[in-house]
């Protein structure tokens, strides 16, 4: 299982991924990131829209109500040009930063 610690600066990263992909609510992302996660990650809720909220003041997601498959009203999110600009120079981030770790763990000198 991957802590939370691991893995806290990329949840925002993880939601604009499955946002761009299209719409979606906070439970379903949930279980969208425990289904991709395969029991390695499972993500709180509170951490989730606490996520939501923060990529929506950002301008990087905009919420808007509907109803989920079981007829239950829900906010919506999905995301915006801004974010998936964000995305993208996350993505680059992410990689660098996963190339610059592996880089230690596999002993490299310099």
């Amino acid at each position: 299982m991957i802590s939370a610690d691991a893995i806290r600066g990329y949840v925002d990263l993880i939601v604009l991924s499955l946002l761009r992909e299209g719409p979606s609510y906070p439970y379903e992302l949930a279980q969208r990131i425990a289904a991709v996660g395969g029991g390695e990650y499972a993500i709180k809720q509170t951490t989730l829209y606490s996520a939501v909220k923060r990529l929506e003041a950002g301008g990087l997601v905009t919420s808007y109500p509907g109803v989920s498959p079981t007829g239950k009203p829900r906010s919506y999110y999905r995301i915006t040009e801004a974010g998936l600009a964000h995305h993208l120079a996350k993505v680059e981030e992410w990689r660098s930063t996963r190339s610059l770790v592996d880089r230690f763990i596999e002993g490299a000198t310099p």
